[in-house]
């Protein structure tokens, strides 16, 4: 008890040793970079100038953007995002006060980019130590907030297995609160329960509680107000974990809109600086790939041409973002009139429609070479669902459930659910799954680990035709 009290009072001063290790990692990351850049360790007077003004900022910048609020529970992709804005709003800040002092030309271009890639590769080692210290520290029993939920249905056993199986996150269960008379004076998986608003008083008088959360049913409204009216005069930390386990969650989040507060339960994570980082990704890589892919599209372009009479590219309605229809480029691998007769219809093993070239085109996925054109014109992103024809898409959103989900985000030339084998005429309910997964959980990273497992595993596929 002594100890946990002791390092919850001493931390506004890890606050203030983080202050000064953040400012301590601009200057060093200043000086490693001019030494790399120079040659000496011996910074110039206006370089010393300008890793001043950085510090100052730092030290009031950074608190602006959350770097010095409790990160406990939180992910390590948002630290680093937060990590990351925070130092490129300092940066972005230090060159307009160059360009407003016209001094800009003074300094070596090469130096700060170096000096914001080391500085960033401090900061982030620096947290990444203090995390894996306090996550020893909080499984070691140290630095623990001692909580108290308030409910024991399913609602409430679930929360307390999941703060149970999060060790690192420092928070210990001390008691379950609930009305039921059949379950007080019980343990459930260990935790005792005790009866109504008096016991739970009792208990953050004795027990040195931290945080009270309040996990109850939607209709338990009235209940959870008499709570918070009898909490009025505690200081302690009060939660309210929302009954939606039961939903299926896309990208949920808490925001702020007009002062009332929101809960997205279905989200695009397109947002914001990830939509840039998106849209930057799929430019530069499409580039890339059109200019590296030129020789091979020169040959498939002359190979569609001679194989039969008509356009080198065939132009598909799909569907993309939020729904919106794009004309999707492919080689030709069909006679012009294929679908005359047939009208719409999914592709299937052993079907005889494609000409002998558009057979091979298919098969090792050159068709969809071309797709990054509409990857530039930004119709699609290089990885997302794939897209399909709005025929499809009616008949499916009623049949697939979340099926309307996966246009969360652009869709894509490869995705999760392709590099997993589930492509052309396979279970479509497993290949929505797989697509809602990297909905949920997109990133850059999960971005080129797709792009690497697609090159990796090579254009042919025995579910391509």
């Amino acid at each position: 008890m002594f100890t946990t009290g002791l390092l919850r009072h001493y931390s506004s001063t890890l606050s203030t040793v983080m202050r000064l290790v953040d400012v301590l990692a601009v200057v060093l990351g200043g000086m490693v970079a001019f030494g790399l850049r120079f040659g000496e360790w011996s910074l110039y007077p206006n370089y010393q100038v300008a890793v001043l003004i950085a510090a100052l900022l730092t030290a009031m910048m950074f608190g602006r953007f959350g770097m010095y609020h409790s990160w406990r529970g939180k992910s390590r992709l948002f630290q680093l995002r937060v990590l990351t804005v925070s130092w490129a709003a300092v940066l972005l800040a230090l060159i307009v006060i160059a360009f407003m002092t016209k001094t800009s030309a003074t300094f070596s271009r090469q130096w700060l980019v170096m000096w914001a890639i080391t500085t960033w590769s401090f900061l982030l080692l620096f947290r990444l130590a203090l995390a894996q210290i306090l996550r020893m520290m909080r499984r070691k029993g140290w630095n623990q907030r001692r909580i108290v939920i308030v409910g024991a249905g399913n609602l409430g056993r679930d929360v307390a297995r999941r703060i149970r199986e999060a060790t690192w996150t420092g928070l210990e269960i001390v008691a379950f609160i609930d009305d039921d008379a059949q379950l007080c004076g019980k343990r459930i998986d260990g935790i005792e329960v005790k009866c109504g608003i008096p016991e739970l008083c009792a208990v953050i008088e004795t027990e040195d509680i931290d945080e009270v959360w309040l996990a109850l049913p939607f209709p338990a409204e009235q209940r959870m107000k008499e709570i918070l009216h009898d909490l009025r005069h505690s200081t302690l930390t009060i939660r309210f974990v929302p009954d939606i386990f039961g939903f299926r969650l896309i990208n949920h989040s808490v925001a702020e809109i007009a002062g009332l507060p929101i809960l997205n339960l279905t989200e695009s994570p397109m947002q914001g600086l990830n939509r840039f980082i998106k849209a930057l990704e799929d430019k530069i890589l499409a580039s890339i790939f059109l200019i590296i892919a030129s020789p091979v599209m020169i040959f498939c372009a002359i190979g569609v041409k001679l194989s039969s009479p008509g356009p080198i590219f065939y132009r598909q309605e799909r569907v993309s973002w939020n729904g919106t229809p794009f004309q999707m480029l492919k080689f030709r691998s069909m006679p012009v009139d294929a679908e005359e007769k047939s009208g719409a219809v999914w592709a299937k093993a052993g079907e005889k429609r494609a000409t002998r070239f558009g057979a091979f085109l298919r098969r090792t996925s050159l068709d969809e070479l071309p797709q990054f054109i509409n990857v530039l014109k930004g119709d699609m992103s290089i990885v997302g669902p794939r897209p399909e024809r709005p025929v499809f898409v009616e008949k499916f959103k009623d049949e697939i459930p979340l099926y309307m989900q996966k246009h969360l985000v652009k869709a894509g030339i490869t995705g999760w659910a392709q590099v997993n084998g589930w492509r052309g005429d396979t279970d479509l309910r497993k290949r929505i799954e797989y697509d809602l997964y990297y909905i949920e959980h997109w990133s850059l990273w999960f971005d080129l680990k797709i792009i690497i497992l697609t090159l990796a595993k090579g254009f042919v596929h025995e579910n391509a035709y």
